[in-house]
């Protein structure tokens, strides 16, 4: 019997073995029983010592479990064994249909990842639903629709303006589209083109769509640093009017003025939230952000040095902006302002000009992003305090292949660093942060929990050697102390090494496949 062999061996088995089968199943054997784990349920309740059994896609047994004939028995002695992790802000959807495998996030134990985000988002979400049903990639996927796409849509190469009444009811009827296509909602990038020539009006008429199908709104707000404040009452204001749960999206103090404001925020949050008001935030584990040099000048005039000299002195140091992509001059690539610079014999102000200028006129020629970077301008103090506000979660707002270490590393970092190292929280509270609360926040339905009956989407770690490893200078380099990861029932993580297996699902909104 399956049972006797277990019990003869199991005094053999220990953390180096972990995630191979004690016995071999018996013929026809469609059950997992994962024994021995310390298990956290992503509710933010204690921890408790037990076994989970998974049959086909779902969690059928949960406590203290004996092995069965038809068990395939793996020892986590010594591990977690939690959800697995809901990626609530991740732009993987420009190769989620190409790079399957998914390596930067199942190897941070992220299981779904919510795409769609900053405005932009495939577009026609049938199209790019149907591509990822006929090759599913190993992890799950749901969007939101994007604002900036849909405004690129109707108004084509005149969208950087004020959109007309007739214009904002064609975005209204493709958004309505969208949203039955399976959209969980409405996603704003404010600081973007072509949302940045969008006026509260238009991103109110299309939060109401959203609304009226029942779906959410989150957005890139219309600024993190000079007028943070009144971005933020927008989005409170969205939530005001519409009722529905607005989200915003990475939350940050991007402007030295603000830094170490993080109490008075979340005291205007905490009143939203009095008020009825359904607002919520998720945050990547780090004090620098990735995007494009022309989104810090407003007026988007990279001639303006009296501006640029700003941004230098309150948004983004020169020593802490690293280029991570600039196709014009690869040379820069890895390095700082300061050292571009000094490279070229120039001020910093010159430089930031200089290479905005060029970056400007290679996208007008190609349509693909001239320049990337990497900004400092939050303060360790800020994350910590919005990373332990009640009311946010844990994202990464990287791709798959991120110039910013966030992209593959944010996760493991949260539980390395601010759980094992820092003592910043609990790890049950980071896992909450991680699986529980997230699916809250969009509206997913039986995931996000180790329960009977819930969609078995599990991660097992070891907590004393979990980390991220990704820097800015090897922002690829893959996460350590995730072992197993389990999509829908399926290990398509086994002992840290990838299989051939591709369960991922779409999740539409309200979804309840199984």
């Amino acid at each position: 019997m399956c049972l006797d062999l277990f019990l003869r061996l199991r005094p053999l088995v220990s953390r180096f073995i972990l995630g191979v089968s004690v016995c071999v199943a018996m013929p026809g054997s469609a059950n997992t029983l994962i024994m021995n784990a310390v298990i956290i349920d992503g509710s933010g309740a204690p921890s408790e010592k037990g076994s989970v059994r998974i049959s086909g896609s779902r969690i059928v047994a949960k406590g203290d479990l004996i092995p069965l004939d038809t068990d395939t028995v793996i020892d986590a002695a010594g591990f977690v064994l939690a959800p697995g992790f809901i990626d609530t802000h991740s732009h993987a959807d420009n190769l989620i249909t190409s790079q399957r495998d998914a390596l930067t996030k199942v190897t941070q134990g992220i299981t779904t990842v919510i795409v769609g985000q900053d405005g932009e988002s495939p577009y026609p979400l049938t199209t790019f639903f149907t591509t990822l049903e006929k090759q599913p990639a190993k992890i799950n996927v749901a969007a939101f629709a994007g604002h900036n796409t849909l405004r690129n849509q109707v108004m084509q190469a005149d969208a950087n303006r004020s959109a007309s009444e007739t214009e904002i009811s064609a975005m209204r009827a493709l958004l309505r589209a969208e949203l039955a296509a399976g959209a969980l909602g409405l996603s704003s990038g404010l600081e973007y083109e072509p949302g940045i020539y969008s006026t509260p009006a238009e991103v109110l008429l299309l939060a109401q769509e959203s609304a009226r199908a029942g779906g959410r709104y989150i957005s890139h707000l219309r600024s993190e640093d000079r007028w943070f404040e009144d971005a933020v009452e927008e989005i409170i204001h969205i939530g005001r009017v519409t009722g529905m749960p607005v989200k915003i999206s990475h939350i940050k103090l991007a402007m030295t003025r603000l830094w170490n404001t993080a109490p008075a925020l979340i005291a205007q949050l905490d009143a939203a939230r009095a008020e009825g008001i359904d607002i919520t935030a998720d945050i990547y584990p780090y004090t620098y952000w990735q995007s494009h040099m022309m989104v810090l000048l407003p007026e988007r005039d990279p001639t303006d040095l009296n501006a640029i000299d700003f941004v230098l002195h309150e948004l983004a140091p020169p020593d802490g902006i690293i280029f991570t992509h600039f196709p014009v001059r690869p040379e820069v690539v890895g390095k700082t302002l300061t050292e571009v610079a000094r490279l070229y014999d120039k001020s910093p102000v010159d430089t930031f000009s200089w290479l905005a200028q060029e970056s400007v006129a290679y996208t007008q020629k190609t349509g693909e992003p001239g320049d990337m970077m990497i900004g400092t301008s939050m303060t360790e103090a800020d994350v910590h305090a919005l990373m332990l506000w009640p009311h946010t979660n844990i994202c990464t707002d990287g791709s798959l292949l991120d110039g910013h270490p966030r992209g593959a590393g944010s996760f493991p970092k949260v539980v390395g660093r601010y759980v094992r190292e820092l003592g910043l929280l609990p790890l049950e509270q980071a896992i909450h942060k991680m699986t529980g609360l997230p699916a809250e926040h969009m509206g997913l339905t039986e995931r996000g929990s180790v329960a009977e009956g819930y969609i078995a989407d599990l991660v097992l770690f070891d907590p004393d050697t979990i980390i991220d490893r990704a820097t800015t200078q090897a922002p690829y380099r893959l996460s350590e102390g995730v072992s197993d990861v389990w999509v829908a029932g399926r290990r398509v993580l086994q002992q840290g090494a990838m299989n051939d297996a591709f369960p991922g699902r779409v999740l539409r909104r309200a979804s309840t496949d199984g």
